[in-house]
């Protein structure tokens, strides 16, 4: 019986390390996909849409909600990591690496959520000139 215990802890934390890298991997095509997109989206509006704004603001924004998706990917990540080696160490980086990711997290919704809102008031003083 401990022979097949041993086996299977085995097993899972090779699985749970496999799915530590998938996710962590996940989360990198994320962030250079949307490096991508974002410069491509971005080159692209500023072409059609005279702007106050500098070409970084409409990068920054638009990059914001992969860079969301990408933080919620390590996250899992490390979360499997920790559940794979859950040493007091292990478990010490994660709750500061959750805080951190989880601020960041925070921050960066809020302000996507109020350039929205920015874009939204500005779509509607341009249909009532």
């Amino acid at each position: 019986m401990n022979e097949f215990i041993e086996r299977l802890r085995a097993n899972l934390d090779t699985w749970g390390e496999l799915t530590e890298i998938v996710l962590n991997a996940i989360s990198l095509v994320f962030i250079v996909y949307g490096v991508i997109a974002t410069i491509i989206t971005s080159i692209k509006i500023r072409g059609r849409f005279s702007s106050k704004h500098p070409l970084h603001t409409f990068f920054r924004m638009t990059f914001g909600g992969w860079l969301v998706v990408a933080l919620e990917f390590q996250l899992a990540a490390d979360l499997v990591g920790t559940i794979v080696s859950p040493t007091s160490g292990h478990l010490i980086e994660l709750g500061a690496i959750a805080l951190i990711r989880t601020f960041l997290n925070y921050f960066l919704g809020k302000e996507l959520k109020k350039s929205v809102k920015y874009r939204v008031m500005k779509m509607k003083k341009r249909r009532k000139d």
